[in-house]
């Protein structure tokens, strides 16, 4: 199939233009609970109404996936808008400006476009496959840190609501072997920032034991097209039904994917003694 990636991605980066606009100039607004910490605001609500009926207009034989609402458009479509209204919302939430706009295009669970926009920070990261990765129009490309112990990584946030502790177990245990191991660990908030940072080379790589397409799939293409080697958590190559979402330099991939493993084994012996 022959996509028209620049001419999907002109279309992205308006959908995410109109999105930021709302971010910037409205309140939060009242919050819903949709679980155990996890929240949702009625800027979160507006940015997806509005960025799903742009894209009905504009491409309505696309499929539409949404955080908030689920598939609301095309739901055995072979490509499917996948957005993040509000990558980051209890940052959003505190006044802390990690959070933005994540919309990627995906086609048959393999990302094809993406935009990630993070309205605080005036910084737009773009990406169509075939195409690089430009972050505020200029090419970028990823680190190239030769080791971990020279490197700076990122990981996802905790796991909330049920069966947290479980899920934090191998969370926890990766945390303990990178700070042991990596120059600094950090924890952003929000996996879009997570993955175009990989991209422009601010951090080295990044490490989430979870893969919402919302979340991901805008990023994992930036990352890619930036040089990034993306992969799932035991190094197989990623697809949004990948389990866990993996981005590194080529240099440092292997190390990593083998730190997670040493990580995940030390999780299970762990619970097996509970």
């Amino acid at each position: 199939m022959n996509l028209p990636v620049t001419s999907l991605l002109e279309i992205a980066e308006e959908a995410v233009t109109l999105a930021g606009r709302i971010v910037r100039t409205t309140l939060p607004g009242a919050v819903t609970a949709k679980g155990d910490r996890d929240m949702a605001t009625e800027v979160d609500y507006a940015v997806e109404q509005a960025v799903r009926d742009f894209l009905g207009r504009e491409t309505p034989e696309i499929g539409f996936l949404g955080e908030e609402e689920g598939v609301t458009r095309g739901a055995d479509a072979a490509l499917t808008w996948a957005l993040d209204p509000l990558d980051g919302t209890a940052n959003f939430l505190h006044g802390i400006p990690l959070c933005g706009v994540s919309l990627g295009l995906i086609h048959r669970d393999v990302p094809v476009v993406g935009v990630i926009d993070l309205p605080f920070l005036g910084s737009r990261y773009t990406a169509a496959e075939g195409h690089g990765t430009r972050a505020n129009g200029t090419s970028v490309c990823v680190s190239q840190a030769a080791d971990l112990e020279s490197a700076i990584v990122a990981i996802g946030d905790y796991a909330v609501g049920i069966d947290a502790a479980e899920k934090n177990r191998p969370r926890l245990a990766l945390t303990q072997h990178l700070a042991a191991r990596v120059q600094r660990v950090r924890m952003f908030g929000s996996a879009a920032i997570d993955l175009a940072w990989v991209a422009e080379g601010k951090i080295d790589a990044s490490a989430m034991f979870s893969n919402n397409p919302w979340d991901t799939a805008a990023g994992v293409l930036i990352a890619r097209e930036a040089g990034a080697m993306v992969v799932d958590l035991d190094g197989s190559p990623h697809t949004m039904n990948s389990r866990g979402t993996i981005a590194a330099g080529p240099k440092i991939l292997g190390e990593l994917v083998t730190l997670i493993a040493d990580a995940r084994q030390a999780a299970e012996r762990t619970g097996k003694h509970r």
